[in-house]
């Protein structure tokens, strides 16, 4: 399943990859969760921002002269589609031109962007900078993703990568607390206080910036690519530095690969080998992103309307839900983030999405016979959601490991932006209608959509899920670079030698 690259470098043989999975745990890998993971947080800020402070904006006094729906419908529209474009921009930048640069590019389009959204005077300084944001947003998503996977142990990665991608929940939390008091206007004034959430995401992706010039370039990026002597410099610095935590030698590296070096990779390639090679992999990413983002849509889209409507939930108030639901989003990858790394990546796939599908349908019988308030109805919500941000959160942590590393970066981009653009565009145009229209059988009928699409997605996850728990990216899918390996796996967890320590996420 592999294909010989075109433009065939030197030939190398290395331990790299086994190296770097072979590590224990460190204060190091703290250090790239922190740097790379936290903007996740500044993601979930963000779009929750933006819809709280959508009636503020609509307000005389506000500076700015937009409507609530342009706030809520073309505004959000724009960064749903700046992140689709940037992820398949920069995806294409990172595969060729590295993780590091990249990832400080993307959060640096970010963070301008986010400050001078915050400056708008006019709508359409608004509408392009929403835009830019997104821009940016989306291609850390390929960036940031990629490089966690190459830098990641084998042993740990499925837990760190649910729990860095459910941390968007943690943003959406900091968001909603965070508009109460920037739009009382007791405190701040109504042309003021919006403008200053945005100041505080831009001052945040700074931190995480000067954060990030710490976190090095992925040595298996490194490596082929031809600066061969550069990877080796990258995992002898973490290997010294983690000697040292740890007081004691670290254990021997088990593998070896031998590669083609090489600069570039076509589109052609890149499209053969994700599409043909790995055909029945590319439907697994197709039905997990679909799968989830339906799901969602069915809820998130219908959330607010269906408090007030049926459950008479004061406008006002309904932030106090989402709080609670959002709490919930971030317990699921948190808490079973690990069972995906030990029970199994398939199992828990299918496990977390089918189960999410039978809750969501149990929601909506229970909805449908007016057995649920507010507050039952938004404790099913929780569970529903518990399973599936997990289930969600192993979409990208899929599609990020299941593929070559040539075109990691690319595909990682390609599946969020299909993901994106059929929540963004698909979901509004179907679920708003529906929960909309304060009809109970077209809410009901909105739940069950979303119900159908999680559990053929979780079905289809039982059938082509990739066992890839504890194994080396090399080993689930060889690089195209790749022309002879050792008989030997390049991952010594997947061998029990590694035990997690306390320490450990998750």
């Amino acid at each position: 399943m592999t294909t010989a690259p075109a433009d065939p470098g030197p030939t190398v043989t290395t331990n790299i990859p086994a190296r770097l999975d072979r590590l224990p745990w460190s204060r190091w890998h703290w250090t790239i969760v922190i740097g790379l993971g936290t903007v996740w947080i500044l993601d979930g800020l963000e779009v929750t921002v933006v819809g709280n402070i959508a009636g503020r904006l609509s307000e005389p006094g506000s500076g700015l002269a937009i409507s609530s729906g342009q706030v809520t419908g073309l505004a959000a529209a724009l960064y749903v589609a700046g992140a689709c474009v940037g992820a398949l921009f920069w995806g294409r930048m990172t595969d060729r031109f590295g993780r590091k640069k990249l990832f400080m590019i993307t959060l640096a389009v970010y963070l301008a962007a986010t400050a001078l959204t915050g400056l708008s005077f006019d709508a359409w300084w608004f509408f392009l900078f929403r835009f830019l944001t997104g821009f940016g947003i989306g291609g850390e998503y390929a960036a940031i993703n990629s490089a966690i996977d190459e830098l990641i142990p084998a042993p740990y990665r499925g837990r760190v990568d649910l729990m860095i991608n459910g941390s968007f929940w943690v943003g959406a939390v900091a968001g909603s607390l965070l508009s109460i008091p920037a739009l009382n206007t007791d405190f701040l004034a109504a042309d003021v206080g919006w403008r200053l959430t945005f100041a505080l995401g831009a001052v945040l992706a700074l931190v995480i910036l000067l954060v990030r010039r710490h976190v090095p370039e992925s040595p298996r990026w490194l490596m082929i690519h031809g600066r061969d002597r550069e990877a080796e410099q990258v995992v002898s610095g973490i290997e010294q530095r983690i000697e040292e935590e740890q007081g004691r030698p670290l254990p021997e590296a088990h593998g070896e690969i031998t590669i083609h070096q090489r600069r570039a990779v076509s589109f052609l390639e890149i499209g053969r080998t994700v599409f043909s090679d790995y055909r029945k992999r590319a439907v697994l990413g197709f039905s997990l992103f679909i799968g989830q983002a339906f799901l969602y849509n069915a809820i998130t889209f219908g959330f607010g309307a269906i408090l007030t409507k049926f459950f008479h939930v004061p406008a006002d108030h309904t932030g106090y839900y989402f709080v609670v639901i959002a709490v919930g989003n971030f317990l699921g990858p948190l808490l079973l983030g690990k069972l995906f790394d030990t029970v199994g990546r398939r199992v828990m796939i299918s496990t977390t999405y089918l189960l999410s599908g039978v809750l969501l349908f149990g929601t909506a019988w229970l909805f449908d016979q007016g057995a649920l308030g507010a507050g039952t109805l938004t404790a099913c919500w929780c569970a529903v959601l518990f399973f599936a941000s997990a289930g969600a959160s192993s979409a990208y942590l899929t599609v990020s490991e299941i593929f070559p590393m040539e075109t990691r970066a690319m595909s990682i981009a390609f599946f969020y932006a299909l993901g994106t653009a059929a929540g963004g565009i698909s979901g509004p145009l179907l679920f708003a209608d529906l929960t909309g229209t304060g009809n109970i059988g077209d809410t009901v009928l909105a739940f069950s959509i979303g119900a159908v699409l999680m559990c053929v997605a979780g079905l289809v996850a039982a059938l082509l899920a990739v066992n890839a728990e504890r194994r080396s990216l090399e080993d689930i899918a060889k690089p195209l670079s790749a022309v002879a390996a050792k008989a030997k796996a390049a991952s010594a967890g997947r061998e029990g030698g590694i035990a997690p320590p306390s320490s450990s996420p998750a």
